[in-house]
């Protein structure tokens, strides 16, 4: 063991970063990133919004970020206002600031996976312990099962994603409110992929009255297409946002970020337009792969799971050798696809197809 190793926290040795590969191929629907750029007119109010703070960096930012805190609220609805909402740099600093606030050494997290891998890495980070909660064979999350989990292990934190990634599907409000009914801590309900469900799909953010426990997570960079900016939220009692404030680095929320963040959302009808488009690309690939004789699993996110592969990794790294890049996100037999713009998602098919057929 080196001496940094074993200098390092025990629970971290040992451990690998995260790291979605990023090749440089033609087609890359391996983040769940928007694939389409920001238009020109968003771009060039994102770009008078930052030109309007340069000349006042040697200042620092709003800490509290109240403006952009606002305007998250108007966008979210719901009846919620400044004080319940808080900001931060992308939904996992989201997540480390609740886990820094709410988790820390001797306590422990829970979430049902296979789910949102940087869960449990941000638990170690933050000294929490974690807990692998279970789905059933096809990925689904009971109300009954899930509840029974909670009450065995009695987590201080738990997570929970829907849509869930890597698997794409919505969680019923039923199975939030079981959840929450057994939990006596934090329930953290990480909608990163909301925008994209299917219709009559109801968010957590409809629980929010009258449930000081509760928090959901959102961001900015997947149907605003705003990754690069890293600009995540969340939605949740006052107190918890209080909470926030005891655990967030001074001036966490730089200037640049909150003014891009802020003229983005003047546009978001704009931005928005596209998650039909992409909805649009997800039902072709849930029908497409299907036809291909593939297991799918059923999605609301901007992304398809499917399976039924007997050897995963040569499929993947046979369609990086075709200039297609997915995720291999370790579930044996499973590769996982982001929806991308039409001429993307012909060209993952098309080369799966001849993948399929070379492996035949």
């Amino acid at each position: 063991m080196s001496e940094i190793q074993r200098l390092l926290r025990p629970e971290l040795r040992g451990r690998q970063p995260y790291g979605a590969p990023q090749l440089d191929v033609p087609v890359r629907l391996n983040t769940n990133e928007n694939s389409y750029p920001l238009p020109d007119n968003v771009a060039a109010a994102i770009e008078k919004a930052v030109f309007e703070v340069v000349r006042g960096l040697n200042r620092y930012p709003d800490r509290e970020a109240g403006a952009l805190r606002a305007d998250l609220a108007s966008y979210l609805g719901h009846g919620l206002g400044v004080e319940r909402v808080w900001a931060a740099n992308g939904s996992n600093e989201i997540l480390q600031q609740l886990l820094q606030a709410f988790g820390g050494p001797g306590r422990t997290a829970l979430g049902f996976t296979p789910a949102y891998s940087m869960h449990p890495l941000i638990s170690a980070s933050t000294g929490t312990a974690w807990i692998d909660g279970g789905r059933d064979a096809d990925f689904d999350l009971s109300a009954t099962d899930a509840a029974e989990q909670i009450r065995a292990h009695r987590p201080d934190v738990v997570f929970v994603c829907s849509p869930n990634n890597p698997t794409g599907t919505a969680l019923g409000l039923d199975v939030i409110s079981s959840i929450m009914d057994a939990s006596e801590g934090l329930v953290v309900v990480d909608e990163a992929y909301a925008e994209f469900a299917r219709e009559g799909t109801r968010s957590a953010l409809t629980l929010l009255d009258g449930h000081p426990r509760l928090v959901v997570s959102r961001t900015m960079s997947k149907a605003f297409g705003f990754a690069g900016a890293r600009l995540g939220y969340l939605a949740a009692d006052a107190a918890v946002v209080d909470a926030m404030r005891l655990v967030r680095l001074p001036y966490h929320l730089s200037a640049l970020t909150q003014a891009a963040a802020r003229a983005a959302l003047g546009q978001a009808d704009t931005l928005l337009a596209t998650v039909a488009a992409i909805r649009d690309q997800r039902d072709r690939l849930v029908s497409e792969l299907a036809a291909l004789g593939l297991r799918v699993a059923p999605s609301d996110a901007n992304f398809v799971l499917f399976g039924g592969l007997a050897d995963s990794s040569a499929v993947w790294r046979s369609l990086v050798d075709r200039g297609v890049l997915i995720r291999d996100v370790g579930l044996d037999g499973w590769l996982r696809v982001t929806a991308g713009t039409p001429t993307e998602t012909g060209a993952f098919l098309d080369a799966l197809r001849e993948v399929l057929k070379e492996q035949a």
